[in-house]
């Protein structure tokens, strides 16, 4: 028979799923712990179980749908993440679920695709957006306070109309209207 250090290093190692098979390597006994890994070890293991993804794990991974991945990569918004297989699949890194999750924030917060995509230029030049993110942010504010006001004076028109509402108008106006209470009836 053979040695049996190496007979028993054999038998752990069919019994051991492959993974674990590479974490025995360099060890001095089964009963070593690996040495933890670094925050840098970490992120480059996160981002190597990411790199090449499908769509489909796309999707899956962000909640979002296939048909509107493949819209934002076709109008550029997921361009610097995506490549094409061989086969012409679409393969995306891992940077597409965080840019895929400022999308989505951006979204709920009322930019446009147009206004994300420049912000989404000026972090791919290699700038920090945060600047243009606020400058579409207090545009978006300054919109939505010209809304209010607009609603404030439709409000107001409508609580007249309903103030003066008719609900048997006079007859020459019904003739003359659809709704005499919201329709101006000409004069001739």
């Amino acid at each position: 028979m053979g040695n049996s250090a190496f007979d028993s290093e054999a038998e752990r190692n069919r019994s051991v799923p492959r993974t674990a098979k590479q974490n025995l390597k360099g060890r001095s006994s089964p009963n070593t712990k690996p040495k933890p890994k670094s925050r840098i070890e970490q992120s480059d293991a996160a981002s190597s179980i990411h790199d090449g993804l499908k769509i489909g794990e796309v999707a899956n991974l962000t909640g979002m749908s296939v048909k509107t991945i493949r819209y934002y990569e076709e109008i550029g918004l997921l361009e610097p993440t995506t490549t094409r297989s061989e086969s012409g699949y679409r393969l995306f890194n891992s940077q597409v679920l965080n840019r895929l999750a400022f999308i989505k924030r951006s979204q709920s917060l009322g930019l446009s695709l147009s206004e994300i995509r420049d912000i989404l230029e000026v972090h791919d030049s290699g700038e920090l957006p945060c600047g243009t993110v606020k400058q579409h942010l207090l545009l978006k504010v300054q919109a939505i306070t010209e809304q209010i006001e607009a609603l404030e004076i439709l409000k107001s028109e409508l609580l007249g109309l309903l103030s003066g509402w008719q609900e048997q108008p006079p007859g020459d106006r019904i003739a003359q209207t659809i709704c005499p209470n919201i329709q101006e009836v000409k004069r001739e």
